[in-house]
Protein backbone atom coordinates (compact mmCIF):
# COMPACT_ATOMS: atom_id res chain seq x y z
CA UNK A 1 0.00 0.00 0.00
CA UNK A 2 3.14 1.98 0.10
CA UNK A 3 3.56 2.18 -3.37
CA UNK A 4 -0.03 2.95 -3.94
CA UNK A 5 0.04 5.54 -1.66
CA UNK A 6 2.89 6.58 -3.04
CA UNK A 7 1.78 6.19 -6.80
CA UNK A 8 -1.52 8.25 -5.49
CA UNK A 9 0.61 10.83 -3.97
CA UNK A 10 2.71 10.97 -7.21
CA UNK A 11 -0.12 11.64 -9.38
CA UNK A 12 -1.51 14.26 -7.21
CA UNK A 13 1.94 16.02 -6.93
CA UNK A 14 1.47 15.82 -10.70
CA UNK A 15 -2.32 17.13 -10.83
CA UNK A 16 -0.89 19.61 -8.55
CA UNK A 17 2.10 20.59 -10.53
CA UNK A 18 0.24 20.82 -13.71
CA UNK A 19 -2.18 22.68 -11.73
CA UNK A 20 -0.33 24.80 -10.37
CA UNK A 21 2.26 25.66 -13.38
CA UNK A 22 -0.92 26.60 -15.23
CA UNK A 23 -2.43 28.63 -12.61
CA UNK A 24 1.33 30.31 -12.91
CA UNK A 25 1.36 30.37 -16.52
CA UNK A 26 -1.87 31.67 -16.90
CA UNK A 27 -1.27 34.23 -14.37
CA UNK A 28 1.88 35.33 -16.32
CA UNK A 29 -0.11 35.78 -19.06
CA UNK A 30 -2.82 38.08 -17.39
CA UNK A 31 -0.14 40.05 -15.69
CA UNK A 32 1.74 40.87 -18.84
CA UNK A 33 -1.43 41.93 -20.80
CA UNK A 34 -2.15 43.82 -17.58
CA UNK A 35 0.69 45.30 -17.80
CA UNK A 36 0.41 45.93 -21.53
CA UNK A 37 -2.89 47.62 -20.43
CA UNK A 38 -1.30 49.67 -17.75
CA UNK A 39 1.30 51.03 -20.35
CA UNK A 40 -1.37 52.00 -22.74
CA UNK A 41 -3.60 53.48 -20.64
CA UNK A 42 -0.46 55.26 -19.47
CA UNK A 43 0.04 56.78 -22.97
CA UNK A 44 -3.74 57.16 -23.45
CA UNK A 45 -3.50 59.61 -20.34
CA UNK A 46 -0.29 61.33 -21.50
CA UNK A 47 -2.11 62.24 -24.77
CA UNK A 48 -5.24 62.88 -23.48
CA UNK A 49 -3.03 65.70 -21.07
CA UNK A 50 -1.36 66.97 -24.25
CA UNK A 51 -4.89 67.25 -25.66
CA UNK A 52 -6.21 69.05 -22.71
CA UNK A 53 -3.34 71.55 -22.01
CA UNK A 54 -4.08 72.39 -26.13
CA UNK A 55 -7.41 72.37 -25.47
CA UNK A 56 -6.97 75.00 -22.65
CA UNK A 57 -4.83 77.10 -24.82
CA UNK A 58 -7.69 77.17 -27.35
CA UNK A 59 -9.83 78.08 -25.10
CA UNK A 60 -7.71 81.11 -23.68
CA UNK A 61 -7.26 82.20 -26.95
CA UNK A 62 -11.21 82.14 -27.61
CA UNK A 63 -11.83 83.81 -24.20
CA UNK A 64 -9.34 86.40 -25.54
CA UNK A 65 -11.11 86.53 -29.13
CA UNK A 66 -14.23 87.43 -27.14
CA UNK A 67 -13.25 89.68 -25.13
CA UNK A 68 -11.54 91.67 -28.20
CA UNK A 69 -15.10 90.90 -29.98
CA UNK A 70 -17.26 92.34 -27.19
CA UNK A 71 -15.08 95.70 -27.37
CA UNK A 72 -15.02 95.44 -30.34
CA UNK A 73 -18.73 95.62 -30.78
CA UNK A 74 -19.50 98.06 -27.71
CA UNK A 75 -17.02 100.69 -29.74
CA UNK A 76 -18.79 100.03 -32.87
CA UNK A 77 -22.17 100.44 -30.80
CA UNK A 78 -20.74 103.96 -29.57
CA UNK A 79 -19.94 104.76 -32.74
CA UNK A 80 -23.53 103.68 -34.00
CA UNK A 81 -24.96 106.16 -30.84
CA UNK A 82 -22.82 108.69 -31.73
CA UNK A 83 -23.94 109.08 -35.38
CA UNK A 84 -27.40 108.86 -34.43
CA UNK A 85 -27.53 111.59 -32.37
CA UNK A 86 -25.40 113.25 -35.24
CA UNK A 87 -28.73 111.75 -37.35
CA UNK A 88 -31.38 112.97 -35.22
CA UNK A 89 -29.49 116.47 -35.26
CA UNK A 90 -29.61 116.59 -39.12
CA UNK A 91 -33.23 115.96 -39.18
CA UNK A 92 -34.43 117.85 -37.15
CA UNK A 93 -32.67 120.77 -38.97
CA UNK A 94 -33.58 119.23 -42.15
CA UNK A 95 -37.06 119.97 -40.77
CA UNK A 96 -36.67 123.15 -39.73
CA UNK A 97 -35.75 124.10 -43.15
CA UNK A 98 -38.36 122.17 -44.29
CA UNK A 99 -40.33 123.90 -42.40
CA UNK A 100 -38.24 127.39 -43.91
CA UNK A 101 -39.25 125.91 -47.08
CA UNK A 102 -42.88 125.86 -46.68
CA UNK A 103 -43.11 129.66 -45.79
CA UNK A 104 -40.98 130.25 -48.90
CA UNK A 105 -42.96 128.44 -50.91
CA UNK A 106 -45.76 130.23 -49.28
CA UNK A 107 -44.79 133.61 -49.94
CA UNK A 108 -43.48 132.62 -53.64
CA UNK A 109 -46.94 131.28 -53.77
CA UNK A 110 -48.48 135.33 -53.15
CA UNK A 111 -45.70 136.69 -55.07
CA UNK A 112 -46.39 134.24 -58.28
CA UNK A 113 -50.80 135.54 -57.40
CA UNK A 114 -49.54 139.32 -57.56
CA UNK A 115 -47.31 138.81 -60.76
CA UNK A 116 -50.11 137.01 -62.54
CA UNK A 117 -52.55 140.10 -61.61
CA UNK A 118 -49.87 142.48 -62.53
CA UNK A 119 -49.34 140.73 -65.86
CA UNK A 120 -53.21 140.72 -66.07
CA UNK A 121 -53.17 144.24 -65.48
CA UNK A 122 -50.27 144.93 -67.84
CA UNK A 123 -51.96 142.85 -70.90
CA UNK A 124 -55.25 144.89 -70.74
CA UNK A 125 -53.03 148.25 -70.83
CA UNK A 126 -51.05 146.56 -73.60
CA UNK A 127 -54.42 146.31 -75.43
CA UNK A 128 -55.37 149.82 -74.71
CA UNK A 129 -52.23 150.67 -75.95
CA UNK A 130 -52.76 148.74 -79.08
CA UNK A 131 -55.95 150.31 -79.63
CA UNK A 132 -54.41 153.88 -79.17
CA UNK A 133 -51.10 153.11 -81.57
CA UNK A 134 -54.52 151.89 -84.24
CA UNK A 135 -56.26 155.87 -84.00
CA UNK A 136 -52.39 157.27 -83.76
CA UNK A 137 -51.70 155.42 -87.33
CA UNK A 138 -54.66 157.16 -88.61
CA UNK A 139 -53.61 160.14 -87.45
CA UNK A 140 -49.76 160.00 -88.84
CA UNK A 141 -51.16 158.70 -92.11
CA UNK A 142 -53.12 162.08 -92.58
CA UNK A 143 -50.29 164.36 -91.38
CA UNK A 144 -48.00 162.14 -93.97
CA UNK A 145 -50.37 161.81 -96.77
CA UNK A 146 -51.72 165.60 -96.50
CA UNK A 147 -53.56 165.40 -100.08
CA UNK A 148 -55.68 162.70 -98.55
CA UNK A 149 -56.96 165.43 -95.92
CA UNK A 150 -57.14 168.35 -98.88
CA UNK A 151 -58.60 165.52 -101.39
CA UNK A 152 -60.96 162.80 -99.78
CA UNK A 153 -62.15 160.99 -102.06
CA UNK A 154 -58.41 159.81 -103.42
CA UNK A 155 -58.34 157.38 -100.73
Amino acid sequence: MNTAVKAVGLFAGGVSAYVMGSFMINMGTDMADMTKSVEQMTNDVHSMAKNMNGMAGNMMQMAQSMMEGQKKMGDDFANVARDMNVMTGSMISMSRDMNGLGLEISGMNTNIKEMNQSMSRMSGDISTMNNSMSGMRYDINKFTKPESIMMPWLR
